[in-house]
């Protein structure tokens, strides 16, 4: 036996015998045999220390506290268990490879005629927080999944029209945009509750809803389509299913491009021009230049023109380094309650960039929430 079976391993572990046997039993060594009796441990299997309670898959044990009375016989134990993110995100990786075999992929379809090849669009959505509940007498601003829906159509609709002609364009979705990422309403990595207005089942429905009909729209003037949905702090795991889920979609449809890189920094090369994107969850905006350039040596090398988007904080800053030009973006979300009480405010808009392929950044249009209609 060469690979873990936990049915073998638990039936090893109850016989009682020393590491040196069970391993030499398995057909493994005394390390990998360590190993897999800790990885049981994790989720609450190792007898010798009376801890027979295996939690659930996508758990592990946090701690246990056992009470022993005057004969060292157990009389009771408590077992306190916590989501187990690794195990979890393969889950919802099975999860996926079974919905892309059930997704039916979309037929090209004849693309507009070609009008700039020098020109790229740049779409930036940052920190939507689709799923995020806020009310306008304590927040300012009411918003809700049905808000963020319509909003979203109607800016892109707005924005497509305003933007200039041209061969391409990226649909940057720089990360959050999902409020919580599964179905209790917190954040993954820290835990902290959040004002949330639907089940996640109606959430990943309206939202993969919402991205199809914008894709639709890109696609009816731009012949070529990238399509970006970063890794953001709220939707870790969501922004796997919706790199994976879209790129399962427009398998067979040439003119899109779906990023699926997992690494959460990531860049498009357009002629001489070089763009780069992380949400800045894990690396704030000082220094994150010289990030990209190490990630993305060989492009920034060809390239004469270099731009890094950020998102995460909500609001807007842009820093000119030896390097490239940084800029952080705001939200066309509204503020939630926690934001809203501890006074982080900002202005809501959000911008398409042109670059061209000669001569960088040449354009940029903004739209506000109050400019649409």
């Amino acid at each position: 036996m060469t690979e873990y079976n936990e049915q073998l391993v638990k039936e090893a572990i109850d016989s009682g015998a020393t590491n040196a046997i069970m391993a030499e039993a398995l057909g493994v060594s005394e390390r990998t045999m360590r190993r897999w009796k800790a990885k049981l441990a994790s989720v609450g299997y190792a007898p010798e220390a009376d801890m027979t309670r295996q939690c659930p898959d996508g758990f592990r044990v946090k701690g246990v506290s056992s009470l022993y009375n005057k004969d060292g016989i157990l009389s009771a134990q408590w077992v306190k268990t916590t989501t187990d993110d690794d195990r979890r995100l393969a889950l919802l990786m099975e999860t996926v490879s079974t919905l892309k075999e059930e997704i039916p992929a979309i037929r090209a379809v004849v693309p507009p005629v070609a009008k700039n090849a020098n020109l790229l669009n740049v779409y930036t959505i940052s920190d939507y927080h689709f799923g995020m509940l806020a009310w306008k007498p304590e927040t300012g601003d009411d918003w809700d999944t049905d808000i963020a829906e319509q909003m979203l159509i109607n800016w892109f609709a707005q924005s497509i029209h305003q933007a200039p002609d041209a061969d391409s364009c990226v649909f940057a979705q720089l990360g959050d945009f999902m409020h919580f990422d599964g179905l209790e309403s917190i954040t993954p990595s820290s835990g902290h509750n959040l004002d949330a207005d639907t089940r996640f089942s109606r959430l990943v429905r309206v939202v993969i809803r919402t991205v199809a009909r914008i894709v639709d729209m890109l696609l009816a003037k731009y012949p070529r389509v990238y399509i970006l949905m970063a890794e953001g702090n709220h939707d870790l795991a969501s922004s796997v299913w919706l790199r994976e889920l879209f790129a399962a979609r427009y398998m067979d449809e040439p003119r899109i491009t779906v990023e699926t890189r997992p690494d959460p920094y990531y860049c498009y090369e357009h002629g001489l021009t070089s763009l780069f994107w992380h949400h800045s969850h894990k690396h704030r905006m000082a220094g994150i230049d010289s990030v990209f350039v190490a990630k993305f040596r060989e492009v920034f090398g060809r390239t004469r023109f270099s731009y890094a988007h950020t998102g995460h904080l909500h609001h807007r800053d842009l820093k000119e380094t030896s390097l490239m030009i940084v800029e952080q973006h705001r939200t066309l979300a509204g503020a939630d309650a926690y934001a809203s009480r501890g006074g982080w405010m900002s202005g809501r808009s959000s911008t398409v960039i042109t670059y061209h392929k000669q001569y960088g950044e040449v354009s940029r249009i903004t739209v506000s929430p109050e400019m649409l209609h």
